[in-house]
């Protein structure tokens, strides 16, 4: 695609996608296209056709890798669906009809917690923020319908508008459940009802942002004197078989009021919710009609036109049980060792501009630099995939005389079990959390690692056919952003080890924050999509961004053939994105990332070399005014 010169001092992103705006088409069953998007379908297609000649000749591939297939051959089987209708969700909800007390619901409350059914408490398995080698019980609260609890806001037309697609779609599935309008219409009733007494008291997508705030730890007896309607103490001894000394609670606000929301005046509500919850959940593994029904509330959110066709919607449902099975096929076939090896070394070289930047920061003092470059010393590298697959994978199997859904909740179940099984054992760093066979990366706080899977180890990020300047544009950017990430308003927090320990001169913090806040600053109320950017909930994203940009630029400036202007075109390059406006404004109230035009953009606009590479000067809309410019690292 050619690139607008002339428009370059106006507006970067435009001048180097404008030609592919105009020409790129979202696929119907997507909210978006674009660089990230693009590479996520070249990649299914590829593994799809690879996973569809492999499933008639499994016997060949390794014991994880054969019960993939079969779980695949089980998703693809539509006309099995057919035949057993909903059959095998009438019996996941016999128990909760019949269920008429809470003393019912605390019987069977671990066992489907286990199953992966909803909860009015979630539990999870986490490194100990204060004590990062050892796991920790983590309590959250629940998930709202809506996707932030912003949208609850009195007057939201938005708000209005998706309970009432919410409740079409739950009554077509719960009509074809067999419930009268009558029953179905009061299910949907009470679930609304129970949803709405949650919304005061759970986090919004911003407070979660702050990571510190979800370190509130408690002991057994005070956890457990949240409830005198439910045994709190019984379902955790059920899950980890023991008192833990200490749970971390994420959202206090919510445990406080737990009591008052189950209360017995709530528990016909507190059905409903679990009911259309569990049907919610569970029904796209049902006929093809109720998979497509299932979906509508989320296209809606999406702005996405259709549903995905049979074999993408398998192929994803295999794959998020069997992820990084599937990571490890294709990051061994298409990645490789040599690639793998080759990618490492950037990564360190990275790591070394960052020592070399943070030695010679000019606002820390030395005692935080030392500290800094100690943790950077320490930080755990992933790159491609792992070098061992989880042990989990190998206790999954798949029992093709059953159903779709049965395979689906014994398999949760087993991996559910796994991960409770690790409370209060040694934290695992070597241990992935993607798959590498997605297109991200990812920094660890608690772990203090950063990964990067295969898939984003391509192009536009990271090419051999591209000059090193492209890749530092590219894939050298998105390296040293997750190094940035250590060092975000999130990531300072924690400790070479990944303990939540606060290692800065009281003087370095309180000038970290005022730049922090300058960066909150150059975003918040950024006018998109309709709407306006939250500059609180992006701010540590944008952090990163600056710092990774800032870093690729020097790493590409060191090499013999550097050409600046081709690093920031690839980094306009790989922003590059297409998407419905329903999901614009989705992603600007729950992401944590800015914008994809305005990551391109904005962070450009803060380092000198854009303005004397592209001839910026003041009027043209590119610039920024010097004092005006964000630099952290």
């Amino acid at each position: 695609m050619a690139i607008n010169e002339a428009l370059i001092k106006d507006d970067l992103y435009e001048a180097v996608n404008g030609d592919w705006i105009k020409t790129a088409t979202i696929p119907d069953d997507k909210p978006a296209t674009g660089g990230f998007n693009d590479l996520v379908d070249e990649i299914d297609q590829q593994l799809m056709g690879d996973f569809d000649t492999l499933k008639e000749h499994a016997e060949t591939e390794s014991a994880p890798m054969q019960e993939f297939l079969k779980y695949y051959r089980l998703a693809l089987d539509f006309d099995r669906r057919e035949r057993e209708q909903t059959t095998p969700l009438k019996q996941v909800l016999a128990p909760l009809t019949a269920m008429i007390s809470y003393a019912d619901f605390q019987k069977n409350w671990a066992d489907w917690l286990i199953s992966g059914m909803p909860s009015p408490l979630g539990f999870d398995i986490d490194a100990d923020m204060k004590n990062a080698q050892i796991n920790a019980l983590f309590i959250a609260a629940p998930k709202l319908i809506l996707p932030d609890k912003t949208y609850y806001a009195e007057g939201n037309p938005q708000a209005d508008q998706l309970l009432k697609l919410f409740a079409a779609m739950m009554k077509k599935l719960l009509l074809a459940l067999d419930y009268d309008e009558i029953a179905a219409q009061r299910l949907i009733d009470q679930a609304l009802a129970f949803d709405r007494l949650l919304v005061p008291h759970v986090k919004s997508a911003e407070e979660s942002a702050d990571y510190s705030k979800m370190y509130n730890p408690q002991t057994f007896a005070e956890f457990t004197a949240h409830s005198q309607q439910l045994d709190l103490g019984a379902v955790v001894e059920s899950l980890v078989g023991a008192q833990p000394e200490k749970l971390i609670i994420m959202e206090p606000k919510f445990l406080d009021a737990f009591d008052d929301i189950m209360s017995d005046e709530h528990f016909d509500d507190f059905k409903g919710w679990m009911i259309v919850k569990t049907v919610y959940g569970l029904s796209s593994y049902l006929t093809d009609e109720l998979r497509i029904v299932s979906g509508e509330y989320s296209r809606a959110l999406s702005g996405s036109k259709a549903a995905k066709k049979r074999p993408k919607f398998a192929y994803y449902l295999a794959m998020g049980m069997f992820g990084q099975v599937v990571g490890d096929y294709y990051g061994r076939k298409y990645f490789g060792e040599t690639a793998k090896a080759d990618v490492h070394h950037m990564v360190e070289k990275m790591i070394s501009v960052y020592q070399h930047r943070l030695a010679n920061n000019t606002w820390l003092s030395q005692a935080t630099r030392d500290k800094a470059i100690l943790k950077l010393n320490k930080l755990g590298i992933q790159v491609g995939y792992p070098d061992d697959l989880d042990p989990l994978y190998r206790k999954l199997h798949v029992d093709p005389t059953q159903s779709l859904l049965v395979n689906a909740i014994s398999m949760t179940r087993v991996a559910t079990e796994d991960m409770f099984s690790k409370w209060n054992q040694p934290v695992d760093r070597n241990r992935w959390e993607m798959s590498a066979a997605t297109v991200n990366a990812y920094y660890h706080p608690f772990k203090n690692i950063i990964v990067f899977p295969a898939a984003i180890l391509q192009a536009p990020f990271y090419s051999l056919k591209q000059s090193s300047s492209q890749n530092y544009g590219g894939i050298g950017a998105v390296i040293a952003h997750e190094i940035s990430h250590a060092f975000d308003n999130n990531g300072a927090l924690f400790d070479e080890y990944g303990n939540l320990n606060n290692w800065w001169t009281d003087e370095d913090s309180q000038q970290f924050k005022q730049l922090a806040a300058k960066m909150i600053g150059e975003f918040d109320g950024l006018e998109f999509a309709g709407q306006k950017v939250n500059g609180k909930l992006t701010v540590s994203e944008n952090i990163a961004d600056g710092g990774g940009l800032s870093c690729a630029l020097e790493a590409a400036k060191s090499e013999e053939d550097v050409d600046i202007r081709a690093f920031f075109v690839n980094w306009a390059t790989i922003w590059r994105m297409k998407a419905t406006t329903q999901y614009m404004q989705l992603l600007l109230s729950i992401d944590v990332h800015a914008p994809a035009k305005l990551r391109a953009n904005v962070q450009v606009q803060n380092l000198a070399d854009f303005y004397t590479t592209f001839g910026i000067q003041s009027g043209d809309a590119m610039y920024l005014a010097p004092e005006d410019r964000v630099n952290i690292w």
